[in-house]
C-alpha cells in the first residue's frame, strides 16, 4: 500500500467522521466488543495516540511501544505512544503529538497527521482517539525510562494480512474476556493496541 493511498483513505474517513456524515462500522469500538454485555466504566476520560507510520524503504512500518512493569495501566503491554488529554491540549492530535515528543522523543516536526480515526474505549476507563500520522525518517528515539521500556517498528503490511490476526481470551476481574492479538516474532501485541489495529486495517483494506 502507497503512502497516498493511506493518505486517501484515512483523510476521508476522518472527514466523514468529524463531519457527521455515515461510515461503515469499524469492527471495534471498544474492550467490550468482543465479549457481548459485560460491565464497563461509568465514565471514559479522553486520551490521545499517535498511530506513526513511517515511510522506510522498502516499506511502511509502524512504530510502537513497550510500557515499563511499573506502570499504573497497562503495565509491560505493547502500545502506541499517547496518553491521557491534558487542558492545554487544543485538540486530539495536540494530545498524541505532545505524549509522543515526552514518551519516545519523537519531534512533531517529523509527523504530518493526516487524520483521526474510530475512537476506542478500554476496560481501564479511556476512551482513545487514535490520529495516524505519516513520519518522515531521520529522527532519533529518547524513550522516557519511566514510562517506555522499548521502542520497536513492525511492518504495516504484517497488520494488513488478516492471517496474522486471531482472537486470544483470559480472565479477567474474574470473568473470560476475548480480544485481538497480532504478534509479531516475540512480540505480544494484543488488547486496545490490536483493536485500533484491527479498525486501521478495516479503513485501509475495506471495499470502497
Amino acid at each position: 500500500m502507497t503512502v497516498d493511498e493511506i493518505v486517501r483513505r484515512i483523510g476521508e474517513r476522518s472527514r466523514r467522521l468529524a463531519s457527521g456524515l455515515p461510515v461503515t462500522q469499524a469492527p471495534l469500538g471498544s474492550d467490550f466488543s468482543l465479549n457481548g454485555v459485560v460491565p464497563a466504566p461509568a465514565t471514559f476520560r479522553p486520551a490521545s495516540v499517535l498511530v506513526p507510520l513511517v515511510v522506510r524503504e522498502p516499506e511502511i512500518t509502524v512504530l510502537l511501544t513497550q510500557r515499563t512493569e511499573d506502570m499504573p495501566s497497562h503495565a509491560g503491554q505493547i502500545a502506541f505512544p499517547g496518553g491521557r488529554r491534558q487542558e492545554e491540549d487544543i485538540d486530539a492530535a495536540a494530545t498524541a503529538l505532545r505524549e509522543t515528543e515526552e514518551e519516545v522523543g519523537l519531534s512533531r516536526t517529523f509527523v504530518e497527521v493526516i487524520g483521526a480515526v474510530d475512537s476506542y474505549r478500554t476496560g481501564t476507563g479511556y476512551e482513545i482517539t487514535p490520529i495516524v500520522g505519516i513520519v518522515t525518517p531521520g529522527f532519533t528515539v529518547h524513550a522516557d525510562p519511566r514510562e517506555v521500556a522499548d521502542v520497536f517498528e513492525v511492518p504495516l503490511a504484517h497488520f494488513l494480512d488478516e492471517k496474522n490476526h486471531r482472537i486470544d481470551s483470559r480472565v479477567w476481574q474474574g470473568r473470560e474476556r476475548r480480544y485481538y492479538a497480532m504478534p509479531y516474532g516475540e512480540r505480544y501485541i494484543w488488547g486496545a493496541t490490536a483493536g485500533m489495529l484491527k479498525n486501521l486495517h478495516f479503513v485501509l483494506t475495506a471495499p470502497e
